[in-house]
């Protein structure tokens, strides 16, 4: 018997090219803002420049760490209190979104979100705050933006290295939602369809990084992505990147970027249904070929170490992610298990490497 429980969450989705500046302004309209707080870092002053074209902000704020430390967080929250903000625009990836975010957790203040990378973060209610090394997640309706804008024109000069990391952090928020603690057959159809539009949309960009159709075909699978992810929850791979990235300080998507093969490996032969979903979305027999193959085409990031991460350090991880791992996942979270997952995202190796 088909039986489940779902929830859709409201938001407005502008999307089209060369549109950010003139759906803003009518955004800034609709919602009858009189006081703007543009949160923008400094790799994006000059898109945010001209994003706010048609608009006149209260106040322009660069100050964006990623994972969002408390204290940032807390500078940010007074300079809207300062200016009376009424509206948060955020203008980047992951980190501008999150700290927008984190303004609205504690005041409520709407978010207009214009992404720029395919994090995802814009589509969720989930928010993330790292403090004494130590990040900590949670869901609240406060945080997910009013309304998201996107336009392909704002990514067309992201590296392509980055496109494939941030791209391939959006595949994972697919991959999680298929045994999240609460995948259902809704977030498992969003799912696969984003799967299939991101390992399409990614090829072109990395045969063409200048690629409109590629861009937005991943852009849209991104969305997709963060829909589902939002609706199922984080499984096991958020719960370890999360993890990586608050302790260690691990690049957001490039964690993601390695972490991911890892973790399908180690859930795919336990949730055979969603393995074969995943297959068929890739086109290839299994999901551990479609996803290892994608990678090695788009020369993926494959070891945390050349990030930084010590080898000293995957015992303390270990326990970390141990208290996270959400019970719900399709094959039992053991010391054990997980000290083999973490050496092989540490080292770049896989468990047929392993035994060899």
């Amino acid at each position: 018997m088909l039986e489940f429980e779902h929830d859709s969450l409201a938001q407005r989705v502008l999307f089209g090219a060369g549109k950010a500046a003139s759906n803003l302004a009518a955004e800034v309209t609709r919602l009858d803002a009189q006081s703007v707080m543009v949160i923008a870092g400094p790799a994006e002053t000059e898109l945010a420049e001209s994003v706010c074209s048609e608009i006149e902000p209260r106040l322009m704020y660069s100050d964006v760490v990623q994972h969002v430390p408390i204290e940032t967080a807390e500078k940010a929250r007074a300079a809207a209190r300062e200016h009376d903000v009424d509206l948060l625009v955020s203008i980047g990836g992951g980190s501008t979104t999150g700290l927008a975010k984190a303004v609205a957790l504690t005041s409520g203040i709407p978010i207009v979100a214009v992404p720029t990378t395919y994090a995802g973060s814009e589509a969720t209610n989930v928010w993330g705050l790292t403090e004494s090394s130590r990040k900590t997640t949670g869901v609240d309706a406060r945080v997910l933006p009013t309304t998201v804008i996107y336009d392909v024109l704002s990514l067309l000069t992201l590296p392509v290295k980055l496109s494939v990391a941030s791209g391939l952090n959006a595949l994972a928020h697919s991959v999680d939602s298929m045994w999240a603690p609460r995948a259902d057959p809704i977030n498992s159809t969003l799912a696969v369809e984003a799967i299939t539009a991101l390992s399409s949309g990614l090829r072109d960009i990395k045969r063409d990084s200048a690629s409109q159709s590629g861009h937005e075909q991943t852009l849209y699978g991104a969305y997709l992505s963060a829909v589902a992810f939002a609706s199922a929850g984080s499984g096991l791979h958020h719960k370890i990147c999360h993890v990586l990235g608050g302790t260690y300080n691990m690049p957001h998507a490039q964690t993601h970027a390695i972490v991911l093969p890892h973790v399908l490996e180690y859930n795919a032969p336990y949730a055979p249904a969603a393995e074969q979903r995943i297959a068929a979305a890739f086109g290839t027999s299994t999901a551990v070929e479609g996803l290892w193959s994608l990678r090695t085409e788009l020369e993926a990031p494959t070891a945390l170490r050349d990030y930084g991460l010590k080898e000293s350090d995957l015992d303390e991880a270990v326990a970390l992610v141990l208290e996270a791992a959400p019970a719900s996942n399709p094959r039992p979270v053991t010391a054990e298990s997980l000290e083999v997952l973490l050496h092989n995202v540490w080292a770049g190796t896989t468990s047929e490497d392993e035994g060899r």
